[in-house]
């Protein structure tokens, strides 16, 4: 069964959303399952009050929600969806540059990850160091390739997504791994000869 995923278009729920903390605290409850404030701010070593004001701003936009059991600051918290979709809005141009500031935000986040596992790879075992990589590559592709490549990287990356949302699937000793990559349009390049008359600027792939 695929996860499921929330697209978000609105500007209002895009900035909600943009702040480190709560990026922490939805990935938590995705990855971890329904916790309470208390428990959220013993995971993520930040008190129960920061994590419970957080968590009442992300269910204002719907990102989260009551789980069943608990009481007051006892209860638990759930993400409603288990992964989040944003991108560009012609429409609305406050809503195009919430969803580019998120990404600002969620792609620094992970380099923070690359940079901290670089960092302790000497204390690693062995057998993590062999599992644990950095990969580029540069090619020379039409849209439709790009498109396929792509298409080929989501199914690479939805790989046992079903043990996100029960614990029970995962084997004795996984570990939780983060798989980032994306495909983009590089330069500069060497430009074609142009024909007499014809500007630089209009050769440019």
């Amino acid at each position: 069964m695929p996860l499921s995923r929330r697209r978000v278009t609105a500007a209002t729920d895009l900035k909600a959303l943009a702040h480190p903390l709560r990026m922490v605290i939805l990935g938590a409850l995705v990855t971890e399952g329904p916790m309470t404030a208390s428990e959220l701010g013993r995971l993520l070593e930040e008190s129960p009050s920061n994590c419970s004001w957080h968590l009442r701003k992300l269910a204002d936009h719907g990102f989260v929600r009551e789980a069943s059991g608990g009481h007051g600051r006892n209860r638990p918290w759930k993400a409603v969806s288990e992964g989040l979709v944003w991108g560009e809005s012609d429409e609305d141009p406050s809503a195009a540059a919430a969803a580019d500031a998120l990404t600002d935000l969620m792609m620094e986040r992970e380099m923070q990850r690359l940079r901290a596992a670089l960092a302790s790879r000497d204390r690693e075992p062995a057998e993590w160091r062999d599992a644990t990589g950095l990969s580029q590559a540069a090619m020379w592709l039409t849209a439709d390739e790009a498109t396929e490549l792509l298409e080929r990287q989501h199914e690479l990356f939805m790989t046992h997504a079903e043990r996100m949302r029960d614990p029970s699937s995962r084997p004795e000793g996984a570990r939780l791994m983060t798989l980032v990559g994306w495909l983009v349009p590089s330069g500069p390049h060497k430009l074609p000869k142009t024909e007499p008359g014809a500007h630089p600027e209009e050769q440019l792939p």
